[in-house]
């Protein structure tokens, strides 16, 4: 799977469990608005399964550079 995605957190973790939280946290994400690139893998797409919830995944193509990493 080449490429990358944009994982933006949509929702509050707060009465979350705390498996929720870390893996929010493990996506580099820091609260509602802010956003990640990361790449395009079972790994990363089994956390944005757990947390389907509370985010959001744009596949970016695999060509495609982005200048904000994250906010």
């Amino acid at each position: 799977m080449p490429g990358r995605l944009r994982v933006t957190q949509t929702k509050s973790t707060i009465s979350h469990i705390a498996r929720n939280r870390a893996t929010i946290r493990a996506l580099g994400l820091h609260g509602i608005g802010s956003s990640s690139i990361l790449p395009d893998n079972e790994a990363v797409r089994g956390m944005c399964r757990q947390v389907r919830f509370l985010v959001t995944v744009e596949e970016l193509p695999e060509g495609a550079e982005t200048t904000a990493e994250a906010k």
